[in-house]
C-alpha cells in the first residue's frame, strides 16, 4: 500500500500515544506476556510508523512483562526446495556452500513484517538461535523465552512457543488473522498429526559454519484459519480497532489446547 493509499484510509493521525491508548483499550495490560503478530499497513498512516508502533508496545506492557514477536527466515532452508522464487537447479550446490550461516544479530526476516523486522534490533531486544523459526522478544522473561531454542522440532517443545504457554501468555493480532497465529504449530506436536520430515540450514557449531540437516514436521498451514475460526466460535476474544487495523487479544494456552483438540478430531 503507497504513503497516499495509507493517509486516504486514516481518518484521524494515528501516534505512538494513539496506538497505545487503543492496545490499552483492546486488554493489553502493563505486565503481559503477549506474543505478537503484525500488519502495519494495515494500521493506517501512523506517525513514526513501526517505530512508533514497537513504542506503544512497550509504553503498555513495559519492562515488567514481555514481547515477544516470530523473526522466521524461511529463506534459510534447502534452495531446492524454494517456490517464491525457484532457483536454477545448477545454483543449489553453490547455494549450500556459500551462504552466510545464520546470525541472530544480522540475519534479517523474512515475510515477518517491518514491525517484526524491525523489533528484532532494537535495544534489548534478544533473538533465538534457531535458524529458520527465531523469535525476538523484550522484557522481564526474555532471556527464559528464546534461550535453548531446539534446532529439531522448530516449534515444539523447546522453542519459546512452548515457553510462552508455560507463562500463561496472549496472542496479539495487530490486523492479521490466524493463518498467522505460529501457536497452533506447537498444537500440530502435541496433536501428533503431522509428519516427520528434515530441514536444512547453515549454522555456526562448534565455531565453523556449517550445513546442517535437523528434524522436525510438516506444518499444515492450510487449516489454521479454519481452527482460528472455530476457536473463536466457543472462546473468548477481544476485539477491537488498533489504529485503522481490526485486532484481537486471547490467550495464547487456550488457543493452543482447542487446536490440539481440533487436530486430535474433537472439533
Amino acid at each position: 500500500m503507497s504513503e497516499n493509499e495509507l493517509i486516504e484510509k486514516t481518518s484521524e493521525l494515528k501516534t505512538r500515544g494513539s496506538i497505545s491508548r487503543d492496545l490499552k483499550k483492546l486488554g493489553l495490560k502493563k505486565g503481559m506476556v503477549v506474543l505478537v503478530h503484525s500488519s502495519l499497513s494495515s494500521l493506517g498512516w501512523v506517525n513514526g510508523g513501526e517505530v512508533a508502533v514497537i513504542q506503544a508496545l512497550m509504553d503498555v506492557v513495559t519492562k515488567s512483562g514481555t514481547i515477544i514477536m516470530p523473526t522466521q527466515t524461511s529463506n534459510y532452508s534447502n534452495p531446492k526446495l524454494w517456490e517464491n522464487p525457484p532457483v536454477p537447479k545448477s545454483w543449489v550446490k553453490d547455494i549450500k556452500e556459500t551462504m552466510p550461516a545464520y546470525n541472530p544479530d544480522i540475519t534479517p526476516t523474512r515475510g515477518m513484517g517491518v514491525i517484526a523486522e524491525t523489533f528484532r534490533k532494537f535495544p534489548n531486544v534478544l533473538r533465538s538461535s534457531h535458524p529458520q523459526c527465531s523469535f525476538a522478544a523484550f522484557g522481564k522473561y526474555a532471556e527464559d523465552i528464546i534461550k535453548d531454542h531446539s534446532l529439531n522440532n522448530s516449534l515444539g517443545e523447546k522453542s519459546p512457543l512452548a515457553r510462552i504457554y508455560d507463562l500463561d501468555g496472549w496472542i496479539l493480532f495487530l490486523g492479521v488473522g490466524h493463518e498467522s497465529n505460529t501457536s497452533f504449530h506447537l498444537s500440530e506436536y502435541r496433536a501428533k498429526t503431522s509428519k516427520p520430515c528434515t530441514r536444512e540450514a547453515p549454522i555456526i557449531e562448534n565455531g565453523k559454519r556449517t550445513w546442517k540437516i535437523y528434524k522436525d514436521i510438516e506444518f499444515n498451514e492450510e487449516v489454521l484459519s479454519e481452527i482460528g475460526k472455530d476457536f473463536e466460535k466457543s472462546n473468548k476474544i477481544s476485539k477491537g480497532l488498533v489504529g485503522c487495523a481490526e485486532s484481537k487479544l486471547f490467550k495464547q494456552k487456550e488457543a493452543v489446547d482447542f487446536a490440539e483438540k481440533w487436530l486430535n478430531g474433537g472439533k
